[in-house]
This record gives C-alpha cells, sequence and structure tokens, in this order.
C-alpha cells in the first residue's frame, strides 16, 4: 500500500494562488487585445456609447454568472468583479459618464453606478430623473440612472421618453436581484435609442388615459404586466405600464380598453431584459 501523499505546505499552495492571480491577469491583458480590434472593427469611437453597450448580453452573462457560481467566494464578489470588467472595457471602447438622479439620495444611487459600471466611468449627479434625461439627451452616448419608484413630486418623467429620437429605457439594474444585493435599489438605465442591442424581454409604454378603471389593473396582471407609476394632471391620468415583450400594441390597447379603461395614447419608452432572481 503507497504511502499517503503529503498534504501541500503553506508556500506550495500561496505559489498556485500566485499562478492562478498571474493566469487571471494574463486573461483580461487578452481580453483587452480582443476588445481593441472590436473597436477597430466596429469604429464604436465614431457611434458612441449604442455601439458598446449590449444590455441584453450583459444581462445573459450575469445570469450565466449565477447559475454556474459555487463555493467560498460570495456571489457579490463575483458579481461586483465582472461588472467592474465589463463597465470599464465598454468605456475603453466608447468614454461614457453615468449620470444620476440623487433626490432621494446620493449613497443608493452612487452604489449602484459603481458596482455595475465600476470606479473608471465618471459618475455625475442631477437632483431629478427628469434632468437625469435632458443630460443624456444632450450628451454624445452617456448612460443616465435613476430610480423606478420617484414618487407623486416628480410627475410624469416617463412622458419625456416617448418622442422617436428622445433616450430610452435599456435596462433595469441589477441584473440579479436577491436578498441583501449590495447595490439593490431597482433602477433604469436610459440611453440614446439603440441600433440593435436592445432586448425586449419586458417592454415599457407611456400610457394616457382620459378615464382609468380599476379592473385594467387585474387585466395588465392577466397579461403578465404591471403599472411602474402613475401620476396624474390636467390632461388626465399618465402611467408607465410594463408588459412581456410577446404582447402587443394592440393587445395591450384592446385588453385596457375592454377592462374599462379609456386610452388616448400609447408610446413604447424603452425595454430591458427579464429580471433574474437567486436565493
Amino acid at each position: 500500500m503507497s504511502a499517503e501523499k503529503p498534504a501541500p505546505s503553506l508556500a506550495e499552495l500561496r505559489q498556485e494562488i500566485d499562478r492562478i492571480d498571474e493566469a487571471m491577469h494574463r486573461l483580461l491583458m487578452e481580453r483587452g487585445t480582443i476588445i481593441d480590434r472590436l473597436i477597430a472593427s466596429k469604429k464604436a469611437s465614431e457611434t458612441g456609447i449604442s455601439s458598446a453597450f449590449r444590455p441584453g448580453r450583459e444581462a445573459s452573462m450575469m445570469k450565466a454568472l449565477a447559475e454556474r457560481h459555487e463555493g467560498l467566494l460570495p456571489l457579490d464578489t463575483v458579481e461586483s468583479i465582472w461588472r467592474v470588467i465589463i463597465g470599464t472595457f465598454t468605456y475603453v471602447q466608447s468614454n461614457y459618464s453615468v449620470h444620476a438622479d440623487i433626490s432621494g439620495g446620493d449613497a443608493p444611487m452612487r452604489d449602484s453606478a459603481r458596482f455595475h459600471f465600476g470606479f473608471t466611468v465618471p459618475y455625475v449627479t442631477h437632483p431629478s430623473a427628469a434632468a437625469v434625461i435632458e443630460a443624456v439627451a444632450a450628451s454624445r452616448g452617456d448612460l443616465g440612472i435613476f430610480r423606478l419608484d420617484q414618487g407623486a413630486t416628480s410627475g410624469a418623467w416617463w412622458r419625456t421618453l416617448a418622442d422617436r429620437d428622445r433616450p430610452k429605457v435599456i435596462a433595469r439594474l441589477p441584473f440579479i436581484e436577491r436578498p441583501d444585493h449590495p447595490a439593490g435599489t431597482p433602477v433604469f438605465v436610459i440611453s440614446k435609442p439603440l441600433v440593435d442591442a436592445a432586448v425586449r424581454d419586458v417592454v415599457l409604454y407611456a400610457a394616457q388615459f382620459e378615464r382609468w378603471h380599476r379592473g385594467a389593473n387585474e387585466a395588465l396582471g392577466r397579461l403578465g404586466g404591471e403599472v411602474v407609476a402613475s401620476a396624474a394632471d390636467t390632461n388626465g391620468l399618465s402611467e408607465l405600464i410594463a408588459v412581456p415583450g410577446t404582447v402587443s400594441p394592440a393587445q395591450l390597447r384592446e385588453t385596457l380598453t375592454q377592462a374599462g379603461a379609456s386610452l388616448a395614447q400609447l408610446a413604447e419608452v424603452g425595454s430591458h431584459a427579464a429580471r433574474f432572481h437567486v436565493k
């Protein structure tokens, strides 16, 4: 019977860690060379962030990461590392800033921006969601973030996204939702309209009603949709509605009308990936 192999020494274990660290660093540098080739082929520096940001691909990457993760290292750490890698390499492709609405406090928005986009990307604060929208509209290719729950005093900010060339919602963060997420504040990400990178698991509509009926909420629920936000003004009731991407505008309009709501206007204002939950 052969003798048992002796346990590795601390020095040998540290050598293994150093080997892995070096391999990770070399892989990151290799990733950088591929991004450099990507910049040359897509000319992202000329077309702005719309050529560099891929919210659907990012959501898919983060879901795959969460599904395969196991072991001692917390998922929070793994997710934050990947988010910094993705956000920074996107910045390398096409410089951009993240504009944040801090009307509900700077700390949660700063946490969200730094967790999801890293520390290299400039972080610019604004007093409201409306101000973030205007900053993104005036930029060359920046992103904006603001909380889903803006409160009644913010008004129907989503209506300013309705026109064709206005910024649109392109993502909902965090991509991975779980209890005690270190940057768990639910936020929308907006950018100028993406040419071919939008993911349409969930589609958002700005809806203007002359008359609302509470049965419309139940009808929306049967479609798998929900009212994200609402605000009343002199023109009636304005709502931000989220429905699955499989629901057509005609189907949504017909469902709301049959439920007793008098719909005056319906305009798409963006879309995002489906929410992915882990315990």
